[in-house]
């Protein structure tokens, strides 16, 4: 019946084939495609005709475009566009698929036909053409391209990122704004790069047995310190150049804080030489205890003894960002959360927690001035240092009093952001995130009480981003010597004149007009700020509002905020807890310490807790392992599923997303009708509210959403590559809550 020979087709078809999807040519407009350059930028490599991948698997929702190499970023331009947020933040320095080649961690090269991958290093060449291009950044993003289209010469294009920081600085690089002035005529942040700056915190904080030491102008005595710090008023400086040799690094004892009490907070590097040791140590203690009012013994905390080191810190970290990004996200699995603890990324910010809480207690309690011993006195010691101000100084909770914390014991006091960020990808031993684990240690603090600080965990999302884009000085180098030799080399070369104090300075990071506008910015400022005046935008124009609750009373009924109020909105079976109910809700927790044999210290969290809380005065932090939360503003915002209530499936997560949005319409239109007598002429269709929209009508036109996602305002449009979605979902609509209220609302708000 069947003849084994195939009869040979006579239709003639005079229509082109059909092409799919996957594989259509792109239709790009004719108009040239160009890269935007900042000044000193320029381009290295680039290829045409590629794919931005927005799923995990090819979609019509992918973008076409060029894919740019330049000394600074890797850039992708398209004329298409994504659905943006009205209340997406603009970076004015890096476009929407901009990423700073200090941000990029590892770029892997794919070829699917052979099977091959490969990760690529800097200024390494391809034996087989690439289809596919991977980027795996230190911000946490997962971002690829496809080749299908460019080419096999194109495609073969190296894109490793070629790593300087040098060129990077000279991007922006200005004279004008250099003081962490704020455009909009607030307060300067101090830079204490001179010794009125110094001096003006030792006034603020009543230090009057210290002085402002100028022994290291150009770091004469010590490389990594800066020119100006202060010391006792009772050590000379003949006696600091004598004992400065037998420091490691001639790394002097540096004041970092005075409590009100005039016990002082001291960081100091091990001494080198084991036989000038037990005398150096007695001569500044002595002096230390000489500028204490009761002349008090100084209490000496180990740091390299008792907390992780930065190897450790640096394996918690990649562990951290695999379970966050490359893995499945189940929330509901046990699996995942045993994944999290045992990155010990927790472990290790609850440890640095309970140091400074045992430190705030000697001072606090015991009246005692504290030394922090670290072996370089570069890394760990910045963290706590800056933690004990933090839950002792409201004024370091304020915005400029904590980039002031920052620039003093961070920058100027020499911590290697340079070799702990690894720009040059010179050495991945040197590698660790101690910075970024003192920003987690900080909104732990801020998230247990928001009220208490000036600032949002918005800024500190950005303030951490801003480590991986170094056209800013002040996160680049590894002290301040490295960044004046630097200032004054780029100088030479471009035969700039630099005036009397003979030095070209970088623009900081603390000058944020020129990375965000204006009305960004305000989204830094905390509307639930106790007592102070904050910005907000209102009708597209900045404006200045006072919260009307009084401080005594916010202060004597809470300690933080609810869960659910912390996101914007009160749930329905949440209220604001009166002092004695949040007490009791307190015990249950604090039973658990009672049980063991309590130190004097955790007598002292417990009595402290016992008591109304003071915001604007001393803050600790809940140390037990139920009071942390995972940081999902910098470590999740990337991922939807992570904001998905119970976790769950993203696929089905959507499809509930389109129900609920379309329940919420018909509900809308039955009032309307019912409110219309009967009329369905009269119907006002709203405009959906959900980021996963059902269908639109003809009376409602496609439009981006205006709303606030979990995410806010880091919109993980055109970052993701997770499979069938765009945006992030309004997990606190499906809760039955109230939608997150916009700046715009809290503007309007009665507080």
């Amino acid at each position: 019946m069947f003849s084994g020979k195939q009869s040979k087709p006579t239709f003639k078809s005079y229509l082109p084939p059909l092409q799919t999807d996957l594989k259509k040519s792109p239709q790009l407009p004719i108009k040239k495609l160009e890269a935007k350059l900042l000044p000193g930028e320029i381009v290295v490599n680039e290829a045409n005709f590629v794919r931005k991948c927005i799923g995990a698997e090819s979609c019509q929702d992918d973008l076409w475009g060029k894919l740019v190499c330049t000394n600074f970023k890797v850039s992708f331009i398209s004329h298409n566009s994504l659905p943006r947020q009205r209340f997406q933040c603009t970076h004015r320095l890096l476009g929407e698929h901009d990423i700073p080649l200090a941000c990029v961690e590892q770029v892997v090269t794919v070829n699917d036909v052979k099977g091959k991958q490969k990760i690529l290093g800097s200024n390494q060449k391809l034996k087989f053409n690439p289809t596919e291009l991977i980027l795996y950044c230190k911000d946490f993003r997962i971002i690829r391209f496809r080749f299908d289209e460019a080419g096999p010469e194109s495609a073969k294009k190296p894109f490793a990122p070629k790593h300087t920081h040098t060129s990077c600085t000279r991007v922006v690089c200005s004279g004008e704004q250099v003081n962490g002035v704020d455009p909009g005529g607030g307060m300067q942040t101090p830079l204490f790069d001179c010794s009125s700056d110094w001096d003006r915190e030792i006034k603020r904080t009543g230090a009057s047995e210290w002085r402002v030491c100028t022994i290291n102008q150009g770091y004469f005595i010590s490389p990594s310190l800066p020119e100006f710090f202060v010391v006792p008023v009772s050590l000379a400086d003949q006696d600091l150049k004598q004992y400065a040799c037998f420091f490691y690094s001639q790394r002097i004892p540096l004041w970092c804080w005075n409590h009100s009490s005039g016990s002082a907070l001291v960081r100091m590097s091990n001494i080198s030489d084991p036989q000038q040791q037990r005398k150096v140590e007695q001569r500044i203690s002595s002096a230390i205890t000489k500028s204490h009012p009761l002349r008090s013994d100084v209490f000496k905390s180990d740091l390299d003894k008792t907390l992780p080191n930065i190897q450790d810190i640096q394996a918690a970290l990649l562990k951290l960002r695999q379970i966050c990004v490359i893995d499945p996200f189940e929330e509901s699995e046990e699996k995942w959360l045993s994944s999290l603890e045992s990155s010990r990324w927790m472990e290790y910010v609850r440890t640095f927690l309970r140091h400074a809480v045992e430190v705030v207690y000697m001072l606090e309690r015991r009246n005692v001035p504290v030394i922090l011993l670290e072996n370089e006195d570069r890394d760990l010691s910045c963290v706590i240092s800056c933690l004990v101000q933090l839950m002792c100084d409201p004024h370091c909770r304020s915005l400029h009093g904590f980039q002031g914390l920052i620039q003093k014991e961070w920058v100027m006091a020499g911590h290697r952001f340079l070799d702990r960020c690894n720009h040059l990808k010179k050495n991945d031993k040197e590698e660790s995130p101690v910075f970024l684990l003192f920003l987690d240690c900080a909104w732990q603090l801020w998230n247990q009480y928001p009220a208490a600080f000036e600032f949002t965990d918005v800024y500190l999302t950005v303030l951490g981003d801003s480590m991986w884009v170094p056209i800013f000085s002040t996160f680049l180098f590894n002290c301040p010597r490295q960044r004046a030799e630097n200032s004054r080399d780029f100088a030479s070369s471009k035969s700039i004149h630099l005036g009397q104090d003979q030095a070209l300075r970088f623009p900081p990071v603390w000058d944020w007009s020129q990375q965000f506008s204006l009305k960004d910015q305000t989204l830094f400022n905390n509307p639930l700020y106790v007592g102070k005046i904050a910005t907000c935008v209102q009708n597209g124009t900045v404006k200045t509002f006072t919260h009307r609750r009084s401080k005594k009373n916010y202060s004597s009924t809470l300690r933080g905020l609810p869960s659910a109020f912390r996101n914007g909105s009160i749930g329905p079976n949440d209220t604001l807890a009166r002092r004695n109910s949040l007490v009791l809700r307190l015990r249950s927790d604090l039973s658990q310490v009672r049980e063991q044999q309590e130190t004097p210290s955790e007598r002292f969290i417990r009595d402290f807790f016992s008591r109304p809380v003071d915001l604007q005065g001393l803050l600790l932090p809940q140390l037990l392992p139920s009071h942390l939360s995972v940081w999902k503003l910098y470590f999740l915002r990337w991922v939807p599923e992570a904001q998905i209530p119970q976790g769950g499936p993203i696929t089905t997560f959507h499809k509930l997303s389109v129900l609920t949005d379309e329940i919420e319409m018909l509900q809308n239109q039955l009032k309307q009708y019912k409110g219309a007598g009967g009329t369905p002429n009269n119907l006002h269709v709203e405009p959906s509210k959900m980021y996963f929209k059902s269908s639109s009508t003809p009376h409602q036109p496609p439009a981006p959403p205006e709303y606030l996602s979990s995410s806010f305002p880091f919109s993980p449009v055109g970052n993701l590559c997770r499979p069938g979605i765009l945006g992030t979902p309004l997990s606190k609509f499906l809760n039955g809550a109230k939608i997150w209220l916009s700046t715009e609302t809290l503007a309007n708000e009665t507080f």
